[in-house]
């Protein structure tokens, strides 16, 4: 171990490593948190789950609860802006699933979830996240409660430090932050002075996370030694490179990494669809897997017209095709 990458703890749940996946609405199903933790990663969240679909039987969510066969840990990322849904779902959750720990989604900017209460509508409202979460913890009994946060509504509302110690005294035992605004969505660039404010606000009282551009193992580096974070997630920066966990691993504890021979990679990329298929069938995983094939075709030889190709696939044996060079 080195002096950043080492075990995690949140609450009782002893973690092995401190490189995890976010929960990535569309990209973290299980086929991606598969390979993820195959490359490394040492926890993976899910997609965000709607409580309110959850609590009122839809198929669908259901889908987004399948566990990875390597998936050890299981860690499952709950939205809604209603106490008694969120406390039913994590209800549910708990007894049908068993996770490890259940997060609470209180950033998410798409407008859609925020209209409904939840998402970064909970970082604005430092109270009713204290609700939302006492309700989750209460449910959730054994099992820890995290709570992921953003910086705050826009650069004239700031409120991380209120949303955090509301979900550290309603009893959550890790905070994440993305330390980009709501108004930001995914765009500009995100505040890590913010990330290093907040692991000070909660020393000695529970582990705070930083989300938020990191691309590369470099970044993850940049990020530890910037603000003493206790994890680092990756979102955007895993996509067609689950190898990213074994790299920075590699950089924080020989202090260089070795790059992914493209072999490696479409082997990757082939086994997430496998799994996708099992999951979704042949059409639906092979329409999801041409924006994963993208990621995963990056830098190779010839990309244009593997790409032209990609987005045509409508078969695994049209990928076996596309990439046969690599497949050997």
């Amino acid at each position: 171990m080195s002096i950043y990458y080492h075990p995690a703890s949140i609450g009782d749940l002893l973690i092995p490593g401190n490189l995890f996946l976010a929960p990535v609405a569309g990209y973290s199903d299980r086929a991606f948190r598969s390979v993820c933790i195959k490359g490394g990663a040492s926890l993976c969240y899910t997609e965000m789950v709607s409580s309110e679909a959850l609590y009122r039987g839809s198929g669908k969510t259901q889908q987004l609860l399948l566990r990875a066969e390597n998936e050890k840990l299981f860690a499952v990322q709950l939205f809604g802006g209603d106490p008694h849904a969120m406390q039913e779902a994590a209800g549910i959750v708990i007894r049908d699933h068993k996770p490890s720990l259940i997060d609470i989604n209180a950033g998410c900017p798409v407008p859609k979830i925020i209209k409904s209460g939840a998402g970064s509508a909970l970082t604005k409202d430092p109270e009713h996240l204290y609700t939302i979460t006492r309700a989750v913890v209460q449910a959730a009994g054994e099992t820890p409660v995290t709570v992921k946060i953003r910086s705050g509504w826009d650069a004239q509302n700031l409120t991380w430090k209120e949303a955090a110690l509301a979900a550290y005294e309603a009893g959550a035992k890790a905070v994440t932050i993305h330390a980009r605004t709501r108004a930001q969505g995914y765009e500009g660039k995100a505040d890590w002075t913010i990330l290093a404010e907040l692991v000070k606000v909660l020393k000695n009282k529970i582990p705070v996370f930083g989300s938020g551009d990191v691309f590369s193992p470099e970044d993850a580096k940049s990020m530890f030694e910037q603000t003493d974070c206790c994890a680092v997630m990756f979102a955007r920066g895993a996509m067609g490179n689950p190898f990213i966990f074994r790299q920075t691993i590699e950089l924080l504890t020989t202090g260089t990494y070795k790059e992914i021979d493209p072999a490696e990679r479409i082997r990757a990329g082939m086994e997430e669809l496998e799994i996708l298929i099992e999951d979704t069938g042949e059409l639906s995983a092979c329409r999801e897997m041409r924006k994963r094939f993208c990621g995963y075709s990056k830098g190779l030889l010839g990309g244009p017209s593997l790409r032209s190709a990609i987005v045509k696939a409508e078969k695994a044996s049209d990928y076996k095709g596309i990439f046969s060079p690599y497949l050997l």
